[in-house]
This record gives structure tokens, sequence and C-alpha cells, in this order.
């Protein structure tokens, strides 16, 4: 679901980043006014958690890979607003180190994986939360909502790449960016994650929720104890366990490199060509692109990335917390 650079036009990608501007402030002023300071690290280990699920590519159909985000999850431990600075956080380290998600698509890929997940994911969990009997119910809930929200995330970027054929094309009539129109992208993007990322997603959030709720419910109420080393302990094993991502083979739909994407199967045949604004667009060689370094195997180079940005996230968060104003408002139940 990380839209590569030059995918979309540069207009696209404008009105996605003016669009996540207003989101991305008042997010930011709604963690200031109602997160406490000392929940800050909290947040970066719940912008870690997104970043190291995201490594965790699991096969999909039509020989593409897809993977889960964790927005309903850090949604229903924060809040939604904190979800989105949270997971934006996330995908700018992993477009910036990682070559994982473009920069000039950086408000598109947002808006996606940090504002419709974690908000959609949120409204359908409280919808089923309060109406639920029972803990499992609202457990049941939860799962319904991270995997309804994934979906329409992916269905956000299905449109987005598919809206490109029509407003972006050449003298010759031959698309400039994505070439694949709206009758394409949307069964391409949406069959991988109906199938299998929804599924990731909804287990992946029932799972570690479950899991904080049990060991740590200092983490949601007020009053309980809490245990973070344990929740660090989570964290380390899914940077030892992040080499099973590399067993997914093949690319992530629309997310096909240049020399890929000629091949890739069109109405039954080979696409044929490099739309001009692929092929001659913006690139930025990242320092450890596609979480690999130079010198080791990948599968070293994998726990590397996912050590070294899982790290960085929770540092980044942890420092905003030591130098943000002693204020403590109040936290909601």
């Amino acid at each position: 679901m990380h839209i590569p650079d030059n995918y979309l036009s540069p207009a696209t990608c404008a009105v996605m980043g003016a669009a996540m501007l207003p989101i991305w402030a008042k997010s930011a002023a709604k963690v200031k006014a109602e997160l406490p300071r000392t929940r800050l690290p909290f947040l970066g280990i719940c912008a870690a958690f997104s970043f190291l699920i995201m490594m965790f590519n699991v096969p999909a159909p039509g020989g593409t890979t897809a993977h889960a985000v964790g927005g309903t999850l850090i949604a229903a431990l924060v809040g939604p607003w904190a979800a989105c600075i949270a997971i934006s956080v996330a995908l700018l380290i992993q477009a910036l180190l990682f070559g994982d998600g473009g920069l000039l698509a950086f408000g598109a890929n947002c808006f996606n994986m940090a504002f419709v997940i974690p908000f959609l994911g949120y409204f359908i969990y409280t919808f089923c939360k309060h109406r639920a009997r029972t803990e499992r119910g609202g457990l049941a809930g939860l799962g319904v909502a991270a995997y309804l929200a994934l979906n329409m995330a992916a269905l956000c970027a299905a449109i987005e790449f598919g809206l490109q054929p029509v407003i972006a094309r050449d003298l010759a009539g031959l698309p400039l960016y994505c070439p694949y129109p709206l009758s394409i992208s949307i069964p391409g993007m949406l069959l991988p994650h109906l199938l299998v990322a929804g599924v990731a997603e909804a287990l992946f959030t029932v799972g570690v929720y479950a899991f904080i709720r049990r060991v740590s419910p200092g983490t949601l109420y007020e009053g309980a104890r809490q245990r973070v080393p344990v929740i660090y302990g989570v964290m380390v094993a899914l940077v030892c366990c992040s080499p099973l991502g590399l067993l997914a083979k093949g690319s992530a739909w629309g997310e096909w490199s240049v020399e890929e994407i000629k091949g890739v199967m069109f109405g039954g045949k080979p696409l044929g060509f490099v739309p001009s604004g692929m092929e001659h667009g913006f690139s930025l060689k990242a320092l450890l692109q596609d979480y690999t370094m130079t010198g080791l195997p990948d599968w070293a180079g994998y726990v590397f990335s996912a050590l070294a940005g899982g790290a960085l996230l929770v540092i980044a968060f942890k420092l905003l917390g030591l130098f943000r104003k002693n204020q403590e408002p109040a936290r909601k139940a």
C-alpha cells in the first residue's frame, strides 16, 4: 500500500499533501492538549509497532504481496489523533531511510494509512464496543474494524492509482504515471487486502490489544499496573522475526520498480512500455534501500533495519516527551 514516487502525478501528490496538512495540525494540537507528556514514549512504541508490522509481507493472490498496518490497533490504544501522528512519523522514516513509499507521495500514503485506517477503524470499533455485551464481543468488533479500515485504505489507494490514466497523459495519449485504470486498480488492490492483508490486520490487532490489556492494563486504564518491559519484549520479538517478511516473493500491487512495470500483465498481456513520468521522474536513493545493507545478507539487513527503525521511533517520541513543556492534560478514561 506504500505508493512509490512517480506513480501519482505531481498535481495528485500536491492535493493529497494539502489535504493532510489540516489533519496533521489538528492531530498535533489534540495530542498536545490531551496526551500527557509521560504517554509520549508509549506513542513511540505504537509507531514502532506499525513500522515493524509493515515489514511482514505476506503472499497474496496474483503473485503479489501485502502487509498489515496496525492503524486500528494504535487508535484503540491512544486514540485516532495520536495514531495519525504515530503512523505518519513511521511512514516518514520508511520513506527517508528505507525507500518504502515515495517522498512526493508521502501525503497520499499518510491519507490512506495514517488517516483513513485509524479514524475509520476507531469509529467502527467504538460503535461495536458500545453494543457488545462481553469482552470477547468488543474484541470481535475490534477485529472487524481493523479488517474494514484496512480495506477502505486499499480502496482509496486504488482510486488514486486508477485516476492517473484519466488526468495525466502524454501527447500520444499514453499514461504519464500509473497506467492502470480503475477497472484494473480496484480489483488489483482490493483482492490481496480482502483475502490476505485484512485478515492479518485483524489478527494482529486483536492479538496485540488483548495481550497488552492482559499484561499491562495500565497502558489502557488509569490506575492499573503497567509492565512496559513486556511490551518492549514483544517489539524485540518482532525485530527478530522480521526476516519472515522476506519469504513472500514478488512486489506488492502498485509498487513495481521501473524495471518491472514494463512486464506487468495488463489485460492478459505485458504492459510493454514504461510511462515517461515514471521513467524520468523524481528518484532518491535511500540509505538502507529496501531494508538492505551493503555487505550483509538480506536477512541480516532486514533485522538491522527493523532494529534501527523501531529504535529511532521510540527514541524520537521519548525525546519529544522530554522537551515538551511540563504540562499534564487530563487523561481520558
